[in-house]
């Protein structure tokens, strides 16, 4: 087995709990895993249970999307992210993962849409958040995407945001207030006047049924992101739709 590190943020230690008999059948294993969890962990809102390269320690999804590991021969779980010895972070994988599969549970028909090019990328985004903008501004200089956007702006750190927010969202012409709101036009001057039409609270209530909590988040031909690393969104628009690769 390759060697792996543990980069440990937190050790929850407990009276370690007898192991249980390992049986033949994998999804007996990952029961038995998921019933000692329960046990040990009762607060601990579990969502699924797998595998690891690491004997004996399972990866735990939470019903909050957190990824952990625990160690059902000794009672402990550790969180934190596990890498193998060629420099790959399992636990990103995992995230990225798990994200994908949450692609289908958005309703685009809820989104700003804009643009109709090939290749369809998904965002979550905060209208001032910088690197929202950044991304905004990388999408917009292309012609080969179509567009979904789902607005959550982050008021505890841009409290401006939820107000460009609503603007957006309540415009007839979405797509020309969006532009306007992340070139930075409403930045040192009032929005215009607007009546709101509660359009944030759903996209604040898709976001979070997904385990979104920070932005930007990506989906780009149905493969997730996070973050704007521009060099690597071009490298996935790059590849095109999942149909011509």
């Amino acid at each position: 087995m390759s060697r792996l590190v543990f980069s440990l943020l937190i050790l929850f230690l407990y009276s370690p709990l007898a192991a249980c008999a390992a049986p033949v059948d994998t999804n007996d294993q990952l029961k038995s895993v998921a019933s000692a969890l329960r046990m040990t962990f009762p607060n601990i809102p579990l969502q699924q249970v797998h595998e690891t390269p690491v004997e004996g320690v399972y990866e735990i999804v939470t019903q909050k999307n957190e990824i952990l590991y625990f160690a059902p021969r000794s009672g402990h779980i550790f969180a934190g992210e596990l890498w193998n010895s060629q420099g790959k972070n399992l636990t990103r994988e995992s995230q990225a993962r798990m994200m994908t599969e949450k692609l289908a549970l958005l309703p685009l028909d809820k989104a700003i849409k804009i643009g109709d090019g090939p290749n369809q990328v998904v965002e979550v985004s905060d209208p001032d958040c910088p690197f929202c903008r950044d991304g905004s501004a990388f999408f917009s200089g292309r012609e080969d995407v179509t567009r979904y956007i789902f607005l959550y702006p982050l008021e505890r750190i841009h409290p401006q945001a939820e107000a460009k927010a609503r603007f957006i969202l309540s415009s007839e012409d979405q797509e020309g207030a969006y532009e306007d709101v992340f070139s930075g036009a409403y930045d040192k001057q009032p929005l215009p006047e607007f009546k709101d039409n509660g359009m944030l609270d759903t996209h604040r209530e898709i976001a979070r049924s997904i385990g979104i909590h920070s932005t930007p988040q990506y989906w780009i031909n149905g493969k997730y992101i996070s973050g704007t690393n521009l060099e690597k969104l071009e490298e996935m628009l790059d590849q095109g739709p999942a149909e011509k690769q």
